[in-house]
């Protein structure tokens, strides 16, 4: 899908291009493997600075690989959207190098208002549910927002 290095390829789509300016996740080697209308699948591989005292993966990376994937799932339509607000139940531990997927899916969208779940699984177990609200930002588009 997207270049991990910031460069926005030829004809990407609003998430590609959306994606390819993340310099937050793309620095935590976050990548889009799949993205479409309303979806997104992003992977994560755990590193050693994201565990946190317990041994465990700290839930703040947790959260931003889901957001991640709630981002880019709620901006493939085209107008610049962010998150209006989002919750997370962690379910099960991830420790270092776990690989993580997360998968985006629209539930509904209503004016310039949506909800979105995301799953994160290492293999088939979920680690952690994510819901996200979001909100379009009138008259934009992701190119124009720079």
């Amino acid at each position: 899908m997207t270049q991990a290095t910031g460069v926005t390829p030829a004809g990407a789509t609003p998430a590609e291009a959306m994606f390819a300016a993340d310099e937050a996740s793309r620095a935590l080697g976050i990548e889009l493997l799949e993205q479409g209308e309303g979806t997104a699948v992003l992977r994560m591989t755990l590193t050693p600075g994201m565990v946190n005292g317990h041994g465990i993966a700290h839930g703040g990376y947790l959260f931003l690989l889901a957001d991640t994937a709630f981002a880019c799932a709620c901006n493939s339509h085209g107008p610049v959207t962010v998150a209006a607000g989002a919750d997370i139940d962690f379910v099960a531990p991830a420790y270092e190098g776990d690989v993580l997927v997360a998968t985006a899916r629209e539930r509904t969208r209503f004016g310039r208002s949506g909800i979105y779940d995301v799953s994160v699984l290492r293999g088939d177990e979920v680690i952690a549910e994510f819901r996200g609200r979001s909100r379009s930002i009138r008259g934009t588009t992701t190119k124009e927002s720079r």
